[in-house]
């Protein structure tokens, strides 16, 4: 990575805010933390997720770097007039739009040695940095991370939001369904060591998605460590429909296959799972449209399923999001399922980036 631009503000980073561990905390010196967002069409969540930074419970010294993406809304004034009410935020210009450009983008822009990666529909807890540099401090990792706790606020937002927290939504990723503290594959956001950062060389650019995951993979690839807390704890807002979330699952699933073939042998059976159940439905209902009705019994036993699943799982839910539940397991797994299976080959190729252009 390039040196920050700030450089000629910061002091010796080594000295400056190294750790010293000590048995009181009120005599220790605390690192200083920044904080990077990459944002693009979030003027409905932004300023209450910057309060949430700024509002840290953090001894040390913190600032926020947005890298704003093209919007079609008004993001950009709003981070600009956050920027004004509040020196510890920098806006920066994401011109792709894309995340991992706007990561990278931040990241450079930034001039501390411990990084906290957040998203603009996320709300930190007002202790979520002081746990992540004290876990950090404690285990040596190079990044940690804390559970991505969905919370809706609609119907439709509160089932997804329960189908994101449960095994038979997600699997068992710790960070969805939370767990012991420990080492793991990836968490969400993270916070990071900055030399880990600048070891690896930083977001691969050519990740629109999924680029969360294959950085922890090259990071633990050099001898590194991710490690997973329930002490870190982020409030996740889910897609407002049922299109939205159908879009996000296709495109994930679409790029967790070109993970697996950029790095071999990181798919298993949680991965696998979606696209075996797509094909195997598929194939029944062929099979039963051609008179052969055993068929059937794929995709009616799925259906079955994700019903009774959802009258499990769906428990303390208001009746208005339960009825929803099973239509969101549904999307959530068929979606995932359909995006790896014709996840083209030119994925994750370099591509020009045309004027004008974002995803996020």
């Amino acid at each position: 990575m390039n040196s920050s631009p700030h450089a000629q503000r910061a002091m010796n980073q080594e000295t400056r805010y190294a750790v010293k561990p000590l048995s009181d905390p009120g005599e220790r010196t605390w690192p200083a933390v920044s904080v990077v967002m990459p944002v693009l069409n979030e003027q409905r969540h932004l300023a209450e997720a910057v309060r949430g930074i700024l509002g840290q419970d953090y001894p040390g010294e913190l600032e926020l770097v947005l890298a704003i993406g093209p919007s079609r809304d008004r993001t950009e004034e709003i981070a600009r007039g956050l920027a004004g009410e509040d020196p510890r935020v920098v806006v920066v210009a994401n011109p792709t739009g894309r995340t991992p450009q706007g990561l990278n983008i931040a990241i450079k822009a930034s001039q501390y040695s411990i990084i906290v990666r957040v998203d603009g529909h996320s709300l930190l807890p007002a202790d979520y940095v002081r746990a992540a540099v004290e876990t950090m401090e404690e285990t040596g990792a190079d990044n940690v991370g804390g559970i991505m706790a969905a919370e809706g606020v609609t119907p439709f937002e509160k089932a997804v939001a329960r189908a994101m927290t449960s095994k038979l939504g997600v699997g068992n990723a710790r960070f969805h369904t939370g767990g012991e503290a420990g080492e793991v594959e990836t968490v969400y956001l993270g916070t990071f060591r900055r030399s880990a950062l600048e070891r690896v060389g930083g977001y691969d650019e050519t990740f629109v998605r999924a680029q969360d995951w294959e950085m922890n993979h090259r990071i633990r690839e050099t001898g590194g460590r991710i490690f997973f807390t329930p002490r870190m704890r982020v409030t996740y807002r889910p897609r407002p429909n049922l299109r939205a979330l159908a879009k996000q699952y296709f495109h994930t699933g679409r790029w967790r296959r070109v993970v697996g073939r950029e790095h071999q042998g990181t798919l298993n059976l949680r991965y696998l799972a979606p696209p075996v159940a797509v094909v195997a439905m598929t194939a029944g209902a062929v099979a039963g449209a051609f008179g052969f009705w055993p068929g059937w019994i794929l995709p009616g036993g799925y259906a079955v399923a994700m019903v009774a699943g959802a009258a499990m799982e769906g428990r303390g839910l208001p009746l208005s999001a339960w009825v929803r539940l099973p239509l969101v397991f549904a999307t959530m797994h068929l979606t995932w399922g359909v995006g790896f299976l014709t996840s083209p080959p030119r994925l994750g190729q370099p591509t020009p980036i045309k004027p004008g252009e974002s995803v996020q």
